[in-house]
C-alpha cells in the first residue's frame, strides 16, 4: 500500500500531530541529534511490523527503544548501579544501552528480535523529546532508510528513501552528531556492540576497558549487519593515491586534490557529522557503476565510528 508522507513542522503543531499519527499505529520519522529516525509505537507488534516492512529490514535485526529518560527507561530494562550511573554520566546523549528486558515491559518482541536484552536510548534532540512526551511512551526508531542504504541526516534524505511507505516526516533540521548512537551492552561485562557518537575512551574513562562485541550473522543490537551504510557506487577505503575513475573524498589538509572532503581541517566532530551527505554527495559524483575512495581517518575518538560505517559501506553487498 502506498501512503501519502505528510511533512510536518517541528512546532507544537508538528509535534501533536505526529504523536496523534503514532497513537493510531503509524510510522513517524523523526529528528534526532544522530541520524533521523522512524518512530514507531514500541508497545504495538503492527506499527513495528510495518517498520521492518518500510525499511525491508530483516526482522533478526533488533531496534532501539527510545525514551524520554531513566524513568520511563526503568519500566522496560533492569538497571543496577553501575547501569544507572551510565545513564547518568551520558543520557540525554547519544549513548544506547543494552540491557535484561523486564518481564512486564509489554514491548512488541519484534523490538527485541526475541532476544532477552533491549537496547535503550533517551536521546537529547529537543525535537525527538517533544514527540515522545507528547507520545507518552517508549518509540521503537531504527534509521529512517531503506535497510542496508546511507542513514539519514536530514528531512530531504528521509523523504528520498520512504516516501509512500510512511506516513510522516517530522523536519527538525540537520543532525548534529551525524552518526548512530554508540551501543553500550551492560547485560555482562562492559561491551562495545557498536561504535558512535560518544567515543569509546569516554566510556572506558568511567568504566575502564571495555569488551569488543557484536555478530553480523546473530545481531543483538543494530548496526551489526557485515553490509549497512551502502551507496550504490562501489567503496575503497584508507587511499591516499586515488585511481583516475574514483570520486577521492579527503580527511585533514594532505588530500590535495580531493573531490570532497569529511573535514579539511581533519576535525572529527566535522567529519562524523558531515559522512553521511557525504556518502551521498560522492555517490552523486560517481554516477552508475561508479567508484568512491575515502582518505584514511585515525581509528580513535569519532574515528571510530567513522572507520565502523565505512567499513561497513566497503564490504561486499547483501
Amino acid at each position: 500500500m502506498i501512503l501519502i508522507t505528510q511533512d510536518l513542522m517541528a512546532s507544537d503543531e508538528g509535534v501533536a500531530r505526529a504523536a496523534a499519527i503514532l497513537r493510531a499505529g503509524g510510522l513517524v520519522a523523526m529528528p534526532t541529534e544522530t541520524v533521523y529516525g522512524l518512530a514507531g509505537d514500541a508497545r504495538n507488534g503492527t506499527a513495528v511490523a510495518q517498520i521492518f516492512a518500510a525499511k525491508a529490514r530483516p526482522t533478526f535485526n533488533p531496534l532501539i527503544a527510545h525514551v524520554t529518560g531513566l524513568e520511563m527507561a526503568e519500566t522496560l530494562a533492569v538497571f543496577d548501579d553501575r547501569a544507572r550511573a551510565v545513564a547518568a554520566a551520558f543520557w540525554p546523549g547519544a549513548l544506547t544501552l543494552v540491557l535484561p528486558l523486564r518481564s512486564d515491559a509489554g514491548l512488541s518482541p519484534l523490538v527485541t528480535a526475541g532476544l532477552s536484552t533491549v537496547a535503550i536510548r533517551c536521546p537529547a534532540h529537543p525535537v525527538a523529546q517533544a514527540l515522545l512526551r507528547a507520545f507518552g511512551g517508549p518509540l521503537a526508531a531504527p534509521s529512517a532508510n531503506p535497510s542496508g542504504r546511507v542513514s539519514p541526516t536530514r528531512a530531504d534524505h528521509v523523504r528520498a528513501g520512504l516516501t509512500g511507505r510512511i506516513d510522516a516526516v517530522l523536519d527538525g533540521g540537520p543532525c548534529t552528531v551525524g552518526v548512530e548512537s554508540t551501543i553500550l551492552g551492560l547485560d555482562g561485562a562492559p561491551t562495545l556492540l557498536r561504535p558512535g557518537g560518544v567515543p569509546l575512551e569516554a566510556l572506558e574513562a568511567m568504566l575502564g576497558p571495555i569488551c569488543m562485541g557484536g555478530d553480523a550473522h546473530k545481531p543483538n543490537a543494530p548496526g551489526q549487519l557485515a553490509s549497512h551504510y551502502a551507496p550504490e557506487a562501489g567503496v575503497r577505503l584508507a587511499v591516499t593515491a586515488p585511481q583516475a575513475d574514483e570520486v577521492w573524498v579527503g580527511f585533514g589538509p594532505g588530500c590535495k586534490g580531493a573531490a570532497l572532503s569529511l573535514s579539511p581541517g581533519g576535525d572529527l566532530i566535522e567529519a562524523a557529522a558531515a559522512l553521511f551527505q557525504t556518502l551521498r554527495d560522492a555517490d552523486a559524483l560517481a554516477g552508475p557503476g561508479g567508484r568512491i575512495a575515502f582518505a584514511p581517518v585515525p581509528e580513535s575518538g569519532l574515528g571510530r565510528a567513522i572507520n565502523d560505517r565505512l567499513r561497513r559501506a566497503a564490504a561486499p553487498r547483501n
